[in-house]
């Protein structure tokens, strides 16, 4: 057993989308800092960042129902779609700038244009998606929005859906074509080939088993490597980026900000069509709306996707339940997680939530004919030996007190829990995550590097033009940064042949 013990400016666990999102903007800001980062799996972007693992989604609140709620008056409220529009504007102003300092060579490896689209079925879904698209149309952020609930006009978006569906059934969809497919795998890969051009010490094979703070206020990390030796690990600073892995650590580095916090895994399958034809009669992501009863993250939706530069068609995701906290993980990751500083934070969660768990079970116990059923909502013609199932990645939802909510609520979004002296800050929590990974990166600058904020402000400014503004209440920089953002990133759809 050794007990090399290395010192290092900065630790990143977890070579996922957040880890090499916050490395890659901390060699732009301070280039001589020393990073090292902790990989267990063999590469980079293998679990929740993986391209098979997540729907894709450039989340910019288009096309997800659950951003906008009908308030009890009848009205549409769209803060939350306004909020994370604007997060994922940043991303794209970042990864705009990665391309232009020729840091990304080609960004269609990553990101393309397709109509982000919301359809509904129902006299009553109708009216709600009519109300949200006029308060969503009117809004800057959402121009260019359209609304429809002509079965010809239909027909011309989403001709797979249209085809042999009842004609007496009221049917709604919105459409904005400047939606996009990201392939978070490729961009977190890229970014950590650039990383490792930069001299940072990428460690695969490599898991964190304790995480310790010493005498003089810095992090020991006890690190095993593949066969089995242990090393130590010393930073000043160590940001928690494992997906579902992070809550373990985030108890074992003892910090009060993580007592009384738990998680709640949901696992997904989506259902791939193997069938060219059919595949090709589909363009767009096109999301529906929630059963009742099931959790945000289970929104069924009709998504094109472009993977390893080719167009596949998928459908999901279905929710379902398994103790494991990663796909690789443990059967025993939820018993471990229970603590007796969360015990009964955990049990009101499952008190609460026993409707969602048997929803879980159910989904979890669905034959493949049942998963068409659902499929055929969307698609009235689809055919079972045209779709295969695929295990997509686990999801651990935040459980945690809240004045809102009381004990044991379960948080649906994407959480930094940092130390008070910022010395650490792990990440929790599932979607929208990946998509606003450099606003999450921005607000960890801000809880840890406060000292450095008004010295890196300029640079910050440089990557991210609206960093600090409000795009909506800038509209003459919004359309700036709009047709900026398109041009570099290559999404204007004219330009792009698909293969």
């Amino acid at each position: 057993m050794s007990s090399r013990e290395t010192k290092t400016d900065v630790i990143l666990i977890g070579a996922g989308i957040m880890s090499a999102t916050l490395g890659t903007l901390l060699k732009e800001l301070v280039p001589e800092w020393e990073i090292t980062v902790f990989e267990k799996l063999e590469n980079a972007g293998e679990e929740s960042s993986n391209e098979w693992n997540n729907a894709g989604t450039g989340h910019a609140a288009l096309c997800e129902l659950n951003y906008t709620v009908e308030k009890p008056d009848g009205s549409i409220d769209i803060s939350k779609a306004i909020q994370i529009n604007e997060q994922f504007q940043l991303s794209m102003q970042f990864w705009s700038y990665l391309v232009n300092s020729k840091l990304i060579r080609n960004p269609q490896d990553f990101i393309m244009p397709l109509p982000h689209m919301s359809m509904v079925q129902g006299e009553q879904n109708v009216s709600f998606l009519k109300k949200r698209f006029e308060a969503m149309s009117n809004n800057p952020l959402f121009q260019g929005m359209e609304f429809s609930d002509n079965p010809e006009k239909l027909m011309e978006w989403i001709p797979l859906i249209l085809q042999s569906r009842p004609s007496n059934e009221p049917i709604a969809a919105t459409k904005i074509d400047t939606g996009t497919d990201v392939n978070f795998g490729a961009l977190t890969r890229i970014l950590f080939d650039h990383l490792k051009s930069k001299n940072v010490d990428i460690k695969y094979k490599h898991s964190v088993d304790n995480i310790k703070r010493t005498s003089d206020g810095s992090w020991e990390l006890k690190v095993r490597n593949d066969s089995g030796s242990v090393e130590r690990h010393n930073a000043k600073f160590v940001f928690i980026g494992g997906g579902g892995g992070s809550l373990h650590l985030l108890q074992k580095s003892g910090i009060p900000e993580g007592k009384h916090i738990g998680g709640f895994p949901v696992s997904g399958i989506f259902m791939v069509c193997n069938n060219p034809e059919v595949a090709a009669q589909h363009h767009a992501k096109v999301y529906g709306k929630a059963k009742v009863g099931a959790p945000p993250m289970s929104v069924p939706h009709l998504d094109t996707r472009f993977i390893d530069n080719k167009k596949s068609l998928l459908f999901g995701p279905f929710a379902g339940f398994s103790p494991k906290f990663l796909k690789t993980g443990s059967m025993f990751d939820l018993v471990t997680s229970v603590k007796p500083d969360n015990l009964v934070t955990m049990l009101s969660a499952g008190a609460k939530n026993m409707s969602l768990t048997k929803y879980l079970i159910e989904q979890v116990m669905l034959s493949k004919e049942k998963r068409m059923e659902e499929l055929r909502e969307f698609i009235p013609s689809a055919k079972s030996e045209d779709w295969d199932l695929v295990v997509a990645g686990q999801r651990v939802q935040v459980i945690k007190d809240t004045e809102a909510g009381g004990k044991g609520t379960l948080q649906f979004g994407t959480e930094v829990i940092s130390a008070a002296d910022g010395s650490i800050a792990a990440l929790l929590g599932a979607s929208p995550g990946a998509s606003t990974a450099v606003h999450v990166m921005l607000e960890v600058f801000k809880k840890c590097f406060p000292q450095h904020m008004k010295e890196w402000e300029p640079k910050i400014k440089e990557m991210i033009p609206s960093y600090g503004v409000s795009l909506m209440e800038n509209t003459e920089l919004l359309h700036e940064i709009h047709a900026s953002t398109a041009a570099t990133l290559g999404l204007s759809e004219k330009e792009l042949v698909y293969s």
